[in-house]
């Protein structure tokens, strides 16, 4: 297997290579009537996880995407965390992944076809974990190269998380720490140490399985992936969608290993910087770590979970069996002047 190292080949990593919040905004603006579809449960305009059509029976399929550029050098790896992060969505909203297909683009006359097939390898395996096919999938040869899947997965309605359900005085509750953005671009700039770089590869590589069993319990109130858009980004499409505030208490917030390390080395993604700009003034005054930590651009990361204050022990149970030791990082409030807290 011949050695490449495929972030050459690409001007961006993961998720950090996704469209910013507020462009993204006014790209989706459309002159076009609103036609309304009563089976459409969810659709673009809460900017959920996936849609949700019902399908008359007590329950709705889910249809999700995502794809994106090189985030570590690795063909494989590259693979399993395209991969993992579109599951992530089905598993966000409460369902399980039925089956996916590919969406590939490779600069052919840069990359063998070796590589390519050890990318689409990693995915296969992936979808192998979740226990579906990769049932197909389209390709074109494009400049940079570019992976991902297209997830369909069923849901009982009884169980769709959707991110308009919050309520106030809830807790917060994140599944994997942060830093991915920062780790990776470490890496992007050959700043990485040996090894350093490893736990976000498994963060990145495990998948959210636990979202359709935590959809279960009557103390989770909703449920979102956090990616791209960091921490408060996402956080903060549930406090726009359900009506609420939201309070993150930021020493609670896990973190990677040696994600401060390479913060100081200025190994911060583009993304993150995109972050700020789209929602910083929605947030309470942060201090440049904070900034740079919360709005950090993730990449396959964890599931950001309201739990109702007294049903949480349920919650922590399912969690630890599960070989999570969680803690709360905030709760949930009445609207207030800011969008959120960061305390």
């Amino acid at each position: 297997m011949e050695q490449v190292r495929l972030t050459e080949y690409s001007h961006g990593a993961g998720c950090g290579c996704k469209i910013s919040p507020m462009l993204l905004d006014e790209m989706l603006q459309s002159k076009r009537a609103n036609i309304q579809y009563p089976q459409l449960l969810v659709g673009n305009e809460d900017k959920d996880d996936a849609a949700a059509f019902d399908l008359g029976n007590g329950t709705s399929v889910l249809s999700t995407t995502d794809f994106f550029m090189p985030i570590v050098d690795d063909a494989f790896t590259f693979g399993r965390i395209a991969a993992t992060n579109a599951l992530s969505d089905i598993y966000a909203m409460g369902g399980r992944p039925l089956m996916a297909i590919s969406i590939f683009g490779w600069p052919v006359d840069k990359l063998s076809a070796n590589v390519a097939r050890e990318v689409i390898d990693g995915g296969r395996s992936v979808c192998e974990d979740a226990g579906i096919p990769l049932a197909g999938g389209h390709s074109i040869d494009s400049p940079e190269p570019i992976f991902g899947l297209a997830v369909t997965g069923i849901v009982e309605n009884k169980n769709l998380m959707r991110n308009t359900t919050a309520e106030e005085d809830c807790l917060i509750f994140l599944t994997k720490a942060l830093g991915i953005g920062i780790l990776t671009t470490a890496q992007k700039q050959k700043k990485i140490e040996p090894g350093h770089l490893e736990p976000a590869i498994e963060a990145m590589t495990t998948l959210n399985k636990i979202g359709a069993e935590l959809s279960l319990l009557e103390g989770v109130v909703t449920m979102t992936d956090v990616t791209g858009f960091g921490l408060l980004g996402h956080l903060g499409e549930i406090c726009t969608g359900s009506k609420i505030g939201a309070t993150i208490w930021f020493d609670k917030v896990p973190l990677l290993p040696n994600v401060e390390k390479y913060r100081e080395l200025g190994c911060i993604p583009g993304g993150s910087r995109k972050n700020f700009m789209s929602y910083g003034s929605k947030i309470s005054e942060m201090t440049q770590l904070q900034r740079e930590i919360l709005c950090d651009a993730q990449t396959s990361g964890g599931l950001l979970v309201i739990v109702k204050k007294n049903l949480k022990e349920r919650f922590l149970e399912i969690t630890k069996k599960s070989g999570l030791e969680l803690e709360a990082i905030g709760e949930t409030t009445k609207k207030g002047k800011h969008l959120i807290e960061v305390i």
